[in-house]
């Protein structure tokens, strides 16, 4: 696959320093790293980026996580190995990112459940990082970036 366009913070460089600083205050949230990783990559399945699903699996081997737990991630309400927490983040993840999937979009089972395991300022990260995670794969899949490329 070849790129529409070279990456648009290539294009635009003034809109990279916000995404980072907006990024960086996520990861303030204090959500541990790996399930902000995890975080990442299942929303980058779902909307089927693959230049952020080759990031994202980068990523998080870089932050220690396992083959076997980044190959789970698709499947993760069958795989024995992910916590409650970051199964509820996962749940969270998969609500944020479709939300046109139902009438109510992030339910309030699937957000209490994220609440009994996150605070207020680690939901905020959450949500933060999920957004900007859909932003990403929103720009990447359009612009049709491909897998393995750098900026």
């Amino acid at each position: 696959m070849e790129a529409r366009i070279p990456n648009p913070a290539t294009i635009i460089p003034e809109a990279l320093p916000a995404v980072l600083s907006v990024m960086k205050a996520a990861k303030k949230g204090g959500v541990p790293e790996s399930t902000l990783e995890l975080v990442h990559l299942r929303a980058s399945q779902i909307n089927g980026c693959a230049y952020c699903v080759d990031g994202g699996v980068k990523s998080a081997k870089k932050a220690g996580e396992t083959d076997e737990r980044l190959h789970a991630v698709a499947a993760w309400r069958e795989a024995p190995c992910f916590t409650d927490a970051e199964r509820a983040a996962l749940a969270l993840a998969e609500c944020v990112t479709r939300l046109s999937d139902r009438p109510d979009p992030v339910p309030d089972d699937v957000w209490n459940e994220a609440a009994k395991h996150f605070d207020e300022r680690q939901l905020s990260g959450l949500t933060l990082w999920i957004g900007l995670t859909n932003l990403f794969n929103r720009i990447n899949v359009t612009t049709k970036q491909p897998a393995g490329a750098g900026w």
